[in-house]
């Protein structure tokens, strides 16, 4: 590991916005860790935590946490949202497996995933986050009727997850081939990520879903 990576995740673990462990109750993330009733929403395999940040400055009252297992990714959303006085933002350094030990259910009210590692291999195909196996967690944790958004420059995992949404009970409620082909009317959706500015230059097609379960 890089000295730089060593010095990062040494700071981090000194950061008030950031768990590494399951120091908050499940269900009480709202009332114990941000003082209030507002509703939580996550990024899941947040990265440097771009989405989480850029929805929370939307978004003031309501609570954001992005989870990611990589602690030298997560530094740099944990400290920009300190830097910022974010008050509505947390991270936690864990796996994503582990969702129903650190939210209770229905404790979540949507839920971003922002390119994921697509595992392109079949054989990797359980390791998707649009997986049965994961959408069986964010089942446990969503509120009834909580929303899933996935933006990915993958056509394979697009096309899985369409495929899963099918088979999985799940109301699809927008589908966009090619985000970035017309002018975008939900600024949410204009949010970049650190992966996506690099998908873009590329000349990669951007792709997004947004689906429910019944």
């Amino acid at each position: 590991m890089s000295k730089g990576k060593l010095v990062k995740f040494a700071e981090l673990a000194t950061f008030s916005n950031t768990l590494q462990t399951m120091d908050v109750p499940r269900g009480c993330w709202s009332r114990e860790y941000f003082g209030n009733d507002n509703e939580i929403i996550l990024e899941l395999a947040c990265g440097k935590g771009d989405y989480t940040i850029q929805l929370a400055r939307h978004y003031p009252e309501k609570n954001f946490i992005g989870v990611d297992i990589k602690g030298a990714r997560l530094w740099r959303g944990a400290k920009m949202a300190l830097d910022n006085n974010l008050k509505n933002v947390a991270f936690i350094r864990n796996f994503i497996e582990n969702l129903t030990e650190l939210f209770s259910e229905s404790e979540i009210s949507e839920i971003w995933i922002t390119f994921p590692d697509p595992y392109t291999k079949r054989r990797k195909a359980k390791k998707r986050l649009t997986s049965p196996r994961f959408l069986g967690l964010y089942r446990k944790v969503l509120k009834k009727g909580g929303l899933i958004h996935l933006k990915t420059d993958e056509k394979s995992l697009f096309e899985f997850t369409q495929e899963i949404i099918g088979n999985e009970n799940c109301i699809l409620h927008e589908k966009i081939d090619n985000l970035y082909a017309n002018p975008i009317e939900n600024e949410l959706l204009s949010i970049k990520t650190t992966y996506e500015k690099s998908h873009l230059e590329d000349g990669r097609i951007i792709r997004y879903l947004c689906f429910s379960f019944e």
